[in-house]
């Protein structure tokens, strides 16, 4: 027990805007445009409209690799939407993904853009339309999809449920703490089983799938995410360790994982990508102060 008196449900719930919480100012229960904001739109065919969080980054790791492999077609402009100024709420980003969640992307070479949103939408998008990072054998593939659809599946209980409780929330509540911390340790068992016997999420190959689990739960590996490895005792699990280092190593998941990045030290930030030669431009003096 804590110090909070229960907590009687009302009949009907209403929204109190002082809720407490980092993102208590953005939250809300309703859909739609809070303001009038064009998207901005780049020289390349692929925009994307993000933040450096666990499900942006994998849409720019994925292009980074993409681009990688010789894709040239996947170059792209990375725009920074700054979820905690209500970026999200433009009445641009709306059109692009009406459930105003980062990351969305525009594909320009089609008449008119397709637009796509949800990281994972966005991942199974591009591996369909560049024919890369997912297996061509249909039970591999198969066993890739499943991956991708665990990560989507399971992730709200690490992010919006653990991640939340611990080191979000306005104090610290065991219940909460406790559920879902129990619930993270065993999905990550789950990985660590099936990394005991797999180089990668697919057997050997390396896939969206891999793509899409790394920036959550390599985040928690590498204590990169909520400052919980410790706690979690991450370093149990082995397996997992490997595999989020090894993936950690690669040229595309290091120029990746700064993209839109808005958040900690500024040699990490990448702001916004236009160029493959803003990786080796950027210095700190002209990056601007990190979002908070």
């Amino acid at each position: 027990m804590n110090d909070q008196s229960e907590y009687v449900p009302p009949k009907i719930w209403t929204w109190d805007k002082e809720n407490g919480g980092e993102f208590a100012s953005i939250n809300r229960p309703t859909a739609g445009a809070q303001s009038e904001k064009e998207l901005q739109v780049g020289k390349h065919p692929l925009q994307l409209y993000s933040l450096g969080t666990p499900n942006g980054v994998k849409v720019t790791i994925m292009l980074e690799e993409l681009l990688e492999l010789g894709h040239d077609g996947a170059e792209y402009d990375a725009w920074l939407v700054n979820i905690g100024e209500g970026d999200q709420f433009g009445s641009g980003f709306v059109s692009a993904n009406p459930n105003s969640k980062i990351p969305a992307m525009m594909d320009h070479t089609t008449t008119p853009p397709t637009r796509i949103f949800e990281s994972g939408a966005i991942l199974l998008y591009l591996a369909e339309k560049f024919g890369a990072m997912t297996p061509s054998d249909p039970a591999r593939r198969a066993e890739c999809l499943s991956w991708l659809m665990w990560q989507m599946g399971s992730a709200p209980f690490l992010g919006g449920g653990f991640g939340h409780f611990y080191n979000y929330a306005p104090y610290k509540m065991e219940y909460p703490i406790n559920r879902y911390a129990m619930e993270v340790k065993r999905q990550l068992d789950v990985l660590d089983q099936h990394l005991a016997e797999n180089n990668n999420m697919c057997g050997d190959e390396y896939t969206i799938a891999d793509i899409a689990i790394w920036p959550w739960y390599g985040g928690v590996i590498l204590n990169d995410s909520y400052g919980a490895a410790e706690f979690l005792d991450a370093a149990s699990y082995e397996n997992v360790v490997r595999w989020a280092h090894e993936i950690a190593e690669r040229p595309a998941v290091r120029r990746g994982r700064i993209v839109n990045k808005a958040r900690g030290p500024l040699e990490e930030q990448l702001r916004e990508r236009h160029d493959a030669s803003d990786f080796e431009n950027r210095t700190q003096d002209k990056l601007e102060p990190a979002a908070e």
